[in-house]
């Protein structure tokens, strides 16, 4: 064919190639128009695209098959850069988009719409997992020789148990309960976790030959489909801090009502909450009057924002005024979720006659339907745990004497905004006041 007639579908012979010479055929200007008139690919160099060929001096059949080599290279290249660029575009759009619902959510938010509240929740619960996806709070808890030890000393003292058992592991976060569970004799582990630590807690069942028993699940146990219909034993480390915060044993409850078989247990499988009386006015001094006189000038406004905040802290023991009242008493295998809000009376007999600057809070753990029993507590005249006590900061200290009857009344209910956090009313004599713990 011509020049003229040439047509690169046509695939001409070897031999009609080696006969052209310059100018070539396809180098006429109508085959320089882009397939796309705006085409992105445009702005690549095609040069750029293409890695150099080492050509050897060879007959103009040789150069041309090297060039087509060359050409079918560079459309590959192309093609990736082309599916790079548009992956980058998507992403782009997906950022402008998240921008904009936030703008929007914080809006609707302001309004209080329930939508708002399921998105924040939403929000929250990422905050939630993301820190249990890094190491150091489970070195923290691992660490905790009361907790850990507690739960081993069970699962060890108690094989007969575990023995040849399905077991469910809520929570499992590193692992560290279900390997407990398979090395006391059960014959299928399950654990579930939503956090990023879920992928250590693979490597360190591998790491330690258990994978044959063990199977780990990730995402929320109110979401995941496990591997089979019920187990014979649940077990969980979900307390927080005042026991009830981060409303973990919610998942524990929903995994009892779905997954565990008639006659199957929950363990631990009794808790309580007690309070106790604090006198200790370095501390009023140092938390409170502080802001009547900062640097001479006056705070005490200061003290509204600060006093309804629970403080997560050790107590010294030399600062209890009071025995200890328990206002709250859970057993795990028959709770429900309307449980873990609640009010109740309690009466403080003090011991001796000071200022109660603040009430406190802990909780104790049972190991109880089992033939050796288990229990630890994290009160502050145990030793310390990794939970502490939480402390409610009195406005005004309360005088009172030794002997005294100190009443009052608590009501614990969730945060509806954030399910995980909690409001905490206390009333002592006359005085009343909410905290949050979040």
């Amino acid at each position: 064919k011509t020049e003229h007639q040439f047509d690169v579908s046509d695939k001409p012979s070897g031999e009609y190639l080696s006969s052209l010479s310059s100018p070539l055929p396809w180098e006429g200007e109508e085959y320089l128009k882009p397939e796309l008139e705006d085409d992105l690919l445009l702005q690549f160099d095609i040069e750029d695209l293409c890695e150099p060929v080492k050509v050897l001096p060879s007959n103009g059949l040789s150069d041309t098959m090297v060039l087509l080599e060359q050409l079918k290279h560079a459309e590959h290249r192309a093609r990736a850069a082309e599916a790079a660029l548009a992956r980058a575009q998507d992403d782009l759009q997906k950022m402008k988009q998240f921008a904009q619902d936030f703008v929007m959510n914080t809006d609707v938010r302001s309004s209080s719409s329930s939508s708002a509240i399921a998105d924040l929740q939403e929000d929250d619960d990422g905050v939630y997992f993301s820190s249990y996806g890094h190491y150091e709070i489970h070195e923290e808890m691992l660490k905790d020789k009361v907790r850990t030890e507690s739960y081993r000393d069970f699962i060890y003292q108690n094989p007969h148990i575990f023995k040849d058992k399905v077991v469910l592991d809520v929570g499992c976060g590193t692992g560290i309960l279900s390997m407990f569970a398979a090395k006391a004799g059960a014959k299928k582990v399950i654990g579930v976790d939503q956090s990023e630590i879920i992928y250590q807690a693979m490597d360190i069942i591998r790491l330690n030959k258990l994978e044959k028993i063990i199977t780990l699940v990730k995402g929320r146990i109110e979401e995941v489909d496990l591997p089979l219909e019920k187990v014979d034993i649940i077990i969980s480390e979900w307390m927080g801090y005042f026991l009830l915060f981060e409303s973990m044993l919610d998942s524990v409850i929903y995994a009892k009502d779905k997954y565990l078989a008639e006659g199957g247990s929950v363990y631990p499988d009794l808790c309580t909450i007690s309070l106790v009386a604090v006198g200790d006015m370095n501390k009023h001094v140092d938390k409170l009057l502080f802001w009547e006189d900062v640097y001479g000038f006056d705070m005490s406004c200061m003290k509204k924002a600060v006093i309804p905040e629970a403080v997560v802290e050790v107590l010294d023991p030399n600062t209890l005024i009071s025995t200890a009242s328990v206002i709250k008493h859970i057993d795990c295998n028959t709770a429900s979720t309307p449980d873990l809000e609640f009010s109740s009376d309690f009466t403080l007999s003090i011991t001796v006659s000071t200022q109660c600057t603040a009430i406190a809070g802990y909780f104790d753990v049972f190991f109880e339907n089992c033939h050796n029993k288990v229990l630890f507590s994290t009160g502050p005249q145990c030793t310390k745990t990794h939970w502490k006590q939480t402390i409610f900061l009195l406005e005004k200290p309360i005088p009172v004497e030794a002997g005294e009857a100190l009443r009052g009344k608590i009501t614990v209910r969730k945060n509806r905004k954030d399910p995980r956090s909690l409001f905490i009313t206390l009333s002592v004599k006359d005085a009343q006041q909410t905290y949050s713990l979040q």
